[in-house]
């Protein structure tokens, strides 16, 4: 049974595998394309041979002149359904905002367990007078300024 945390350090994340079963402690640095790993004796000493893991591999870039891979730039490809991606689009281009700034929103409350909901909505039914038992010939319910309009007709 291998036991798992994170560790961070420079701006590198890093995983503490500790087998419960042969007690051996190793690890490796988390995305980036290059694998470097690290081993020690202990749960204590697995953290410092990280932070030597992350210093040495500072330091190979830089002697082989190329420059280091960041972690987590803030750019990914993300591949989901056509349906899904226009529904985003729209979504965006109803809020007046950018299809990051959806994706950006979506992730966050994902990640956080939010759960508010910004449905904006403007619904118009327009009436003939006469076709209802009520004084009203047109209803209009505004549920949010700045989004679409949908039109019933009875």
């Amino acid at each position: 049974m291998t036991m798992t945390v994170f560790t961070a350090y420079k701006g590198y994340e890093g995983t503490a595998d500790i087998d419960l079963d042969t007690f051996e402690c190793r690890g490796k640095i988390l995305f980036i394309d290059d694998l470097v790993t690290f081993k020690a004796e202990s749960p204590k000493l697995l953290e410092k041979e990280f932070h030597a893991a992350v210093d040495d591999y500072l330091t190979t870039c830089e002697t082989l002149g190329r420059d280091p891979q960041r972690p987590c730039k803030g750019q990914f490809q993300v591949r989901i359904a056509p349906d899904l991606h226009r529904a985003a689009l729209l979504r965006a281009s109803a809020e007046k905002t950018s299809l990051n700034d959806i994706v950006a929103r979506s992730v966050d409350c994902y990640l956080n367990g939010q759960s508010e909901v910004n449905h904006r909505h403007f619904v118009f039914v327009e009436m003939e007078a006469g076709s209802l038992d009520s004084p009203f010939t047109t209803m209009k319910a505004m549920v949010a300024e700045g989004a679409e309009t949908n039109r019933v007709h009875h």
